[in-house]
């Protein structure tokens, strides 16, 4: 009885909140830091974008540009690198990034941490980083691996699941699963 509602009670968490509360217990119990992309919430996702790749096409009627061949995307201290990217923005006045798509070895950095994944979706308006396929997260020896992240900049919380998303094959060797690991501090 008492397994059954427990069992009921975890199917009606969140999978967010299960995440979060299994990486503070962790950190508790090890007595380390857990691994955690919060130092991203103080992003300034209104600094300047600064672009470079092998290949730059400007689509104007679609308010488009394609970049492609080792992309190299920066905004203050974030850093985005890939295969290739469509930048997508309005040009009402001003020109304004509303989102960017990366496909191909996506790896999104900052500090000592870094990201990876095999496509990869930053939304300026909502502003929230979504990778999708054969995701990792790193930090100091800490690791995290899945489906699907998502880094929200507003939060600073990030979350992993196991689906791989619409569009991306399968779930990966994962099985549908985050695994990782977190360090543990050396005793002297």
């Amino acid at each position: 009885m008492m397994t059954d509602t427990l069992y009921a009670v975890r199917r009606a968490r969140p999978l967010r909140s299960l995440a979060i509360g299994f990486a503070v217990s962790a950190a508790v119990i090890a007595g380390a830091q857990a691994l955690s992309a919060q130092s991203l919430g103080a992003h300034n996702s209104n600094a300047p974008v600064d672009y470079a790749a092998d290949r730059i096409e400007l689509q104007d009627k679609q308010n488009r540009v394609v970049l492609s061949g080792n992309v190299d995307i920066t905004q203050a201290d974030l850093r985005l690198r890939a295969a290739r990217t469509t930048v997508a923005y309005t040009d009402a006045k001003d020109v304004k990034i509303q989102r960017i798509d990366a496909t191909g070895g996506v790896v999104v950095t900052r500090g000592d941490e870094r990201a990876s994944g095999d496509v990869a979706v930053y939304d300026f308006n909502s502003r929230i980083i979504t990778m999708v396929g054969n995701v990792a997260l790193r930090r100091s020896g800490d690791t995290l691996n899945g489906g699907r992240l998502v880094i929200d900049l507003n939060t600073g919380i990030s979350s992993v699941d196991g689906r791989a998303g619409r569009g991306v094959g399968g779930s990966g060797s994962n099985g549908g699963r985050v695994s990782g690991t977190f360090a543990v501090p050396k005793k002297n």
